[in-house]
């Protein structure tokens, strides 16, 4: 892994940029890995082109770095998923759903170690919590939006939801354990089938 050149240090007061800063570098590095396994304080510090002193003063430990490094990418995955609902046209709700769930699998296709990174921390003890549960409340949001456009389901809105992103996380999950030759393409069409399969 090559090394990152030093990075310019912050003026004082910056300390939120520094610390998004280290969560990048983390999530680069967690790219180049493929899962967390071989993140270390020392490597995100290369990453980030700082000390791991630095990276000591956001984050104790292995532990609250991981923690900090999902709540990054659910964000980055939630923004992906509302800018791909947002760029439908206003009548196009049905569409809203499928853009977003197919933007939820292209991002998974495309960072294994990171999918595997929120698949592997789902809290235990709070089922009902956790950032895979705030997507299907996403996507459900958009199938009430259908409703209310006038489009009809076989299903209330949530159970929609959760049938479509179920099936759509399931495929891709299916799709990195086996090593399949299946085409991304052919993923993100499976998701259009699905919330075909929901609607009248």
């Amino acid at each position: 892994m090559a090394e990152t050149s030093q990075r310019t240090r912050n003026p004082r007061g910056q300390g939120d940029r520094l610390r998004l800063e280290i969560l990048e570098g983390a999530a680069r590095l967690l790219s180049e890995l493929g899962g967390e396994e071989g993140l270390t304080i020392r490597g995100v510090a290369r990453a980030a082109g700082i000390s791991p002193g630095a990276v000591y003063q956001h984050f104790t430990d292995k532990s609250a770095l991981v923690k900090g490094l999902i709540e990054y990418e659910y964000e980055q995955i939630s923004r992906a998923m509302a800018e791909a609902g947002g760029s439908c046209p206003q009548d196009a709700a049905l569409e809203r759903v499928r853009a977003q769930v197919r933007t939820y699998c292209q991002y998974v296709v495309d960072h294994p170690g990171h999918y595997r990174l929120l698949i592997n921390h789902q809290p235990l003890t709070t089922p009902r919590a956790g950032p895979m549960i705030d997507l299907v409340t996403r996507v459900a949001t958009a199938f009430e939006g259908c409703q209310r456009a006038g489009v009809r389901l076989r299903l209330p809105a949530r159970r929609a939801a959760v049938l479509v992103f179920t099936a759509a996380h399931g495929r891709v999950a299916l799709w990195h354990a086996s090593g399949e030759p299946v085409t991304a393409e052919a993923l993100l069409d499976f998701v259009d089938e699905v919330v075909w399969l929901v609607t009248e």
